[in-house]
């Protein structure tokens, strides 16, 4: 999120937003739909400050093969609403994200990927507005009935900027890690992210950061997998205040190779968990 303000800023990557997924892993040959939901309110004064941002995205995992990497595409739209310091709300559709990733089975359960996505303009006056590219590195153990991943996001802004005063859009570093097991259909386990702002130039410029940690459970219910977490900040940098937030996230195989599908695990092949 990026909001308006020479002291206000934010990744165009929702700080946390991949957290219990093997975003390292191979995904099973198949169409996927993802959609999330998430709210919390920052501590903010005078008023507290409560943030919506709801997610769709369509994930195709190919059955081609480059460079020994398996061809995933992502295509991401989100929609959110904010009520700064208690005044009215306000809502809008945020930056559509079009990425290709690749994807290695190293061996030994565990996986490496490399994402590289471009955000589009958005004309959502509170969001970041100005297009920018996403890499994203991602390494998973995905053995023994758990998920253990390090997700590390750089986001470069592109063309113009706006000018000092209406708005500062920073590169930015994003790190969402996940450390869950596994229990028959439910998952269980710790979560966490950190973000922060990368120097910009901008004279008084207050760069932002954060670290947030919390807990995960999740369920299979065949079709659709569900995630529920709640993360809270222990550290924010120029946030005004700390953010508590409630998540929700469903998985839904709208197609899927069922021999590479492991039991009870929709992200992850067979092979991965043997």
């Amino acid at each position: 999120m990026g909001l308006s303000g020479p002291a206000e800023a934010g990744s165009a990557a929702q700080p946390g937003q991949s957290v219990g997924l093997p975003v390292g892993a191979q995904i099973p040959h198949g169409l996927y739909w993802i959609t999330a939901t998430n709210f919390g309110v920052r501590q903010t004064s005078p008023g507290v400050t409560p943030l919506n941002v709801n997610t769709t995205t369509l994930a195709w995992a190919t059955p081609w093969d480059i460079a020994g990497g398996r061809l995933q595409l992502f295509a991401g739209l989100p929609y959110s609403a904010v009520g700064p310091q208690d005044s009215a709300w306000q809502s809008g559709v945020g930056q559509p994200l079009l990425a290709a990733q690749l994807a290695w089975d190293l061996g030994g359960d565990v996986g490496f990927s490399y994402l590289l996505g471009g955000y589009l303009p958005s004309r959502t006056g509170f969001t970041t507005q100005t297009s920018s590219l996403t890499h994203r590195f991602a390494l998973s153990y995905v053995g023994n009935d758990w998920n253990v991943t390090a997700h590390l996001f750089y986001g470069h802004f592109l063309g113009d900027r706006p000018p000092p005063g209406v708005a500062t859009y920073p590169d930015y570093m994003n790190l969402d890690l996940t450390a869950t097991r596994n229990f028959g259909k439910w998952q269980l386990g710790a979560v966490a992210f950190g973000s922060t702002d990368l120097p910009t130039g901008v004279a008084r410029y207050r760069s932002q950061g954060q670290v947030a940690v919390g807990g995960l459970v999740g369920y299979n219910f065949g079709p659709v997998n569900l995630q529920a977490f709640v993360t809270r900040d222990v550290i924010e940098r120029n946030y005004g205040g700390r953010d508590t937030r409630a998540w929700l996230r469903a998985i839904v195989p709208l197609y899927q190779d069922k021999q590479e599908a492991a039991p009870d695990r929709t992200l992850l092949t067979r092979e991965q968990t043997r």
